[in-house]
């Protein structure tokens, strides 16, 4: 009803400018559409390609940045085995994707002033060697003073403190 009294309210000659305004209220939703719908259609498509794609054994990462490999399956949940014989459950849609397990990474490019980017120089060298967790915050294979003490010290200072 506003709509037609805008049309009708058009014998002053400013018809133009009235058409111009119904034009831009239709661009708005057009405009919606573009920046708001068809990106989050976009993501959630992507999202279920990848929850489609998942297999057993496959490493991902949660949305709380939590990295492990699928043991298992059940409804619409997910076991995730992160440490050796330690295993979570986590619903399918907080998984946040996969994780590349090849080992390559590709160049990092760098900007330069100028606004063109440039790939770093290649080094002759291998790359770099994969990191390997640490157990109780001690790298492995490392021995401390704790581990090198005798066992019975240890039971000594138990019983001392009892």
């Amino acid at each position: 009803m506003h709509l037609l009294s805008i049309l009708a309210a058009d014998s002053s000659g400013g018809g133009a400018s009235t058409l111009f305004s119904f034009g831009f209220l239709l661009l708005i939703p057009v405009g919606m559409y573009f920046l708001l719908i068809r990106p989050q259609r976009r993501r959630q498509r992507a999202q279920q390609e990848l929850q489609s794609s998942l297999e057993v054994g496959d490493e991902v990462m949660t949305a709380s940045g939590i990295y492990g490999f699928i043991t298992g399956f059940e409804d619409d949940r997910v076991w995730i085995e992160i440490d050796d014989d330690v295993q979570i459950r986590v619903n399918r849609g907080f998984l946040q994707g996969k994780v590349d397990t090849s080992g390559l990474t590709p160049p990092a490019s760098t900007a330069s002033p100028g606004g063109s980017t440039t790939s770093p120089a290649k080094s002759s060298s291998a790359p770099a060697p994969r990191v390997t967790p640490t157990v109780k915050g001690r790298k492995s294979g490392a021995t401390t003073d704790a581990d090198t003490a005798p066992a019975d010290a240890s039971a000594t200072e138990s019983n001392a403190a009892e």
